[in-house]
């Protein structure tokens, strides 16, 4: 049974991998500062270390776990706090993975599997086919070069020591257990207002779209991952692009709550459109998205109204 060091594994994707792992026979085990973790995600008998990847003990982790792969999700998500606060953001995001992949270095982890983003393409220009990998890289925003930076040094660490690796670029990543930060956490934040009779804000007019991707479609690809795809670079994303506006309209109608949203002017590093081509990851992977957006929607309140946080 192969043991899987999963970076941020009690928080939102990070939880539904480790679950995803168990179910195909891995030993997952996770790193996790419990920042944003909770730790109910945690499924019971899976070791949970509370410490940070960008700590010196990280070592003795990897010297007691002697993990044969890396799945690499831990990060500061949140644009905004970026901006904010751009040294505590690259102290995390590449810091934190320069760690992390001088321990993979250091115990002969067989793979690294890194979780990066769509923010790092910036507001490309793209015609209906949406983004491929060889767009150029030019991120708006402090996250979108601390998420970027991090991919510079897993291919170097490949090239020099012989580490493999794939890197995703995810969409907005959406699903249960999601918290309102993060770059698809206009979700939970719709849900919640509108749920509770509040009047949500759009920023903008609404018309800016997004590539929004199950969070489960995402747990699979990473399981692909430990298989497949060496050393590339894929896109997962679902290629549809979505307005904000429809977004809205989706969720409403599946609450059955109308609530006319207020529009606020766009905010500082907000991306317009963004759309991503995954013809690669289906292509090499064999890995296509399962939902559509409707069914994962229906999930997504399904959990929320189960947990008691809406309705």
């Amino acid at each position: 049974m192969a043991k899987v060091l999963v970076t941020g594994g009690a928080g939102f994707i990070g939880s539904h991998i480790v679950e995803s792992l168990l179910a195909e026979g891995y030993e997952p085990v996770i790193v996790d500062i419990m920042r944003t973790g909770n730790r109910t995600f945690v499924p019971a008998g899976v070791v949970l270390y509370e410490t940070d990847i960008s700590a010196s003990n990280l070592e003795e982790v990897f010297e007691k776990e002697k993990p044969i792969y890396a799945i690499h999700l831990a990060a500061q998500v949140d644009v905004a706090s970026s901006l904010k606060d751009p040294v505590g953001d690259a102290g995390t995001n590449i810091v934190g993975t320069i760690r992390l992949l001088d321990c993979c270095r250091k115990f002969n982890v067989k793979k690294i599997v890194y979780s990066s983003s769509c923010a790092v393409y910036g507001d490309a220009e793209q015609d209906g086919g949406g983004i491929t990998e060889d767009f150029p890289i030019r991120p708006l925003t402090f996250y979108g070069i601390s998420k970027f930076s991090p991919e510079l040094y897993i291919r170097a660490y490949q090239q020099l020591y012989g580490l493999a690796f794939t890197i995703f670029r995810y969409a907005n990543v959406y699903g249960p257990r999601q918290t309102p930060k993060g770059e698809g956490g206009v979700v939970p934040i719709f849900i919640g207002k509108l749920s509770l009779g509040d009047t949500p804000v759009i920023y903008g007019d609404g018309e800016q779209t997004r590539d929004f991707v199950y969070v489960k479609d995402v747990a699979a690809a990473n399981l692909l991952a430990l298989r497949k795809g060496d050393n590339e670079i894929f896109n997962i994303g679902c290629s549809r692009p979505t307005s904000v506006n429809r977004l809205y309209e989706l969720i409403s109608s599946l609450l059955e709550v109308h609530v006319p949203p207020l529009y606020y002017p766009k905010r500082s590093g907000d991306i317009t459109d963004s759309l991503l081509n995954h013809s690669k990851a289906k292509q090499q992977l064999g890995w296509t998205p399962g939902y559509d957006l409707q069914a994962g929607l229906r999930e997504t309140i399904d959990y929320f109204r189960a947990i008691q946080q809406v309705l």
